[in-house]
């Protein structure tokens, strides 16, 4: 029987039924476009459909969680009883994801009994054996480019034969054991992949569906668009799954696999055919090297790039560089994690530079004529008290003072939440660096994303702050940094008002769900926390600042569907070098 698709990629919200369960999320995901049901798919999901399509596989992405953020009616389970496929593809590469994907592949189950179900992603590859513990998960495909091995058991499925020589498989055979192929596909570049956004403006054309392809919930409004310089990276940030560490212990990855600087921008350029908004380019450009960064600008400046372009450093500039940036990105925006004021927390996360440096850069970023340099800090660190985080909160307000006289600067703080990565080296020596886990399996975080609050999802505290500490540094924090954005202009009177009742009412809403909590009659507290739902679900969203003041300024014209049509239909594709010769399975 001839399926309609080979491979239907399913996207979970974080938590599967989040429009009956009461839970406060608190602020989750305010520094990132997604809401706290994390919807936004990761791009890997495009580079595996893309490169399947044209090795001759159908393949379909359905992004249920903007689905169901979007329709209250939508049923979810409705939908996956009518997909028809070989195999179905969940993604579980951020673990905030453990709760939706499980879920969402029991429902495949459930109506797809013998259909396969494939797992990837940085977290099923880190959990991969404990994934295979569900009886739901027949595969997982590990490592951070997942691709050919893709194709290579899609090849066995279509024919129905074993995976047992397909790399970095791990797998339940016919009589129930499970084996793990050896871990060996590891490229060294990422020069056959297609990051331009061409199988999703495709894809939808085909199906005629545009909502399932949407990155995340409100994107037509604001389609920010991301491209990556590489997988894997050169820092050790503690908290970090994808640190140089995890990469290397996790994924098997020695050094980052880059993406050449013509294709790179060829990819940024082609973004630009079908969207107006801001292109995120991921990673820092000089990783790689002078000459990489050189070759990059050089290759953007003759595409002649119209969008705003983001990027973000991992070290210090100097003001010769920025002025390359400035001459090759006429719209560009930096973005900077400064993690800390204190050099010795920054330091102890994994950030070697001190303050004189950074402001060094920020003063030459700005000169060069950035549309804006965003600023971040992150509550949770090691070495960092409640006492440091406010200091941090005046730190902001000095650089405000020094840099904000234009708007141009504009500094952020949010907790590290919900989870520590797996792999980090926070996540594999707590203990060493000053963290305390409290939950270590996946399922452990599973039932942890169904926890009323979320300084209850929090799988960590630290020495130096317990989780009511972390969760009173980001409330105080986010209210004392929304009145310095105020006074300084960056906030309009109303904005302002709004994100402080917003912290006010989140903080007290805490309070009170965690006194109901106490209480002890499961009923009773069932019955008040259904009750007071619509309310948590208001102050869960923009808590400690509204979201949109991470947007830029963009054009009237968002998508150019009609440019896009032309570029990536009618016309052959140009984005990527041809496809090496591979074994063929």
């Amino acid at each position: 029987m001839a399926h309609q698709f080979d491979l239907i990629l399913l996207h979970a919200p974080s938590v599967y039924d989040f429009r009956e369960k009461t839970i406060l999320y608190g602020p989750v995901s305010d520094l990132v476009p997604p809401s706290p049901m994390f919807e936004m798919y990761p791009i890997g999901f495009t580079t595996i459909a893309e490169y399947l399509e044209r090795h001759g596989y159908r393949v379909r992405l359905v992004n249920l969680a903007v689905r169901m953020l979007r329709d209250p009616k939508f049923d979810a389970a409705a939908m996956i009883r009518k997909l028809d496929a070989v195999a179905f593809g969940i993604d579980l590469h951020w673990l905030p994801h453990a709760h939706g994907a499980i879920e969402v592949a029991r429902l495949v189950k459930k109506y797809h009994p013998q259909t396969p179900v494939i797992f990837g992603g940085l977290s099923a590859s880190y959990f991969h054996q404990e994934l295979m513990q569900y009886p739901e998960v027949d595969y997982v495909v590990r490592g951070d480019s997942t691709e050919e091995p893709m194709r290579q058991l899609m090849a066995c499925l279509r024919r129905g034969a074993q995976p047992v020589d397909v790399p970095n498989v791990t797998w339940r055979d016919r009589t129930g054991q499970v084996h793990e192929n050896p871990f060996t596909y590891v490229p060294a570049d990422l020069d056959n992949l297609a990051f331009d956004g061409s199988y999703v403006v495709r894809a939808v054309v085909r199906d005629r569906d545009l909502a399932s392809y949407l990155p995340y919930q409100n994107w037509s409004g604001y389609p920010i668009t991301a491209t990556f310089t590489c997988r894997g990276c050169t820092m050790g940030c503690v908290s970090c799954g994808g640190s140089a560490g995890a990469f290397r212990t996790c994924f098997q990855r020695t050094a980052p696999a880059y993406r050449s600087p013509d294709l790179l921008a060829r990819d940024v350029a082609a973004i630009g055919r079908f969207s107006g908004g801001p292109i995120f380019i991921i990673g820092d450009i000089r990783q790689p090297g002078d000459d990489y960064a050189a070759a990059l600008l050089a290759a953007l400046r003759r595409e002649r790039i119209r969008n705003p372009v983001i990027i973000e450093f991992f070290r210090p500039v100097s003001p010769e560089f920025m002025q390359q940036v400035a001459e090759a990105l006429p719209k560009f925006t930096v973005e900077v994690s400064l993690e800390s004021h204190d050099p010795e927390v920054r330091q102890a996360f994994g950030k070697p530079y001190g303050n004189e440096d950074i402001e060094a850069s920020m003063q030459a970023i700005l000169a060069a004529g950035a549309q804006r340099l965003d600023v971040f800090f992150i509550i949770g660190l090691p070495k960092q008290t409640f006492a440091s985080v406010m200091a941090t909160i005046d730190y902001c307000g000095s650089l405000l003072a020094r840099f904000g006289g234009n708007g141009r600067l504009a500094p952020f703080i949010s907790p590290l939440a919900p989870f520590l990565d797996p792999g980090s080296p926070a996540f594999e020596h707590p203990e060493k660096l000053g963290y305390r886990l409290f939950y270590r399996t996946l399922e452990e975080h599973r039932q942890a994303l169904v926890q009323p609050t979320w300084k209850r999802i929090l799988n960590y505290e630290t020495a130096w702050m317990t989780r009511d500490e972390i969760v009173a540094a980001s409330y105080e924090a986010g209210l004392r940094l929304n009145r310095l954005k105020a006074r300084y202009g960056l906030l309009d009177e109303r904005t302002a008002a709004a994100t402080e009742e917003r912290i006010l009412k989140a903080r007290a809403m805490l309070e009170k769900i965690e006194a109901l909590l106490a209480q002890g009659d499961p009923a009773s507290q069932a019955e008040e926390l259904r009750r007071l739902k619509p309310e948590v679900d208001q102050v869960s969203i923009s808590t400690v600042c509204e979201k949109r003041e991470l947007e830029l300024p963009i054009g009237f014209i968002k998508l150019r569907l009609l440019e896009a049509f032309w570029h990536f239909i009618a016309r052959p594709d140009r984005s990527r070098r041809p496809v090496r010769s591979e074994v063929q399975v």
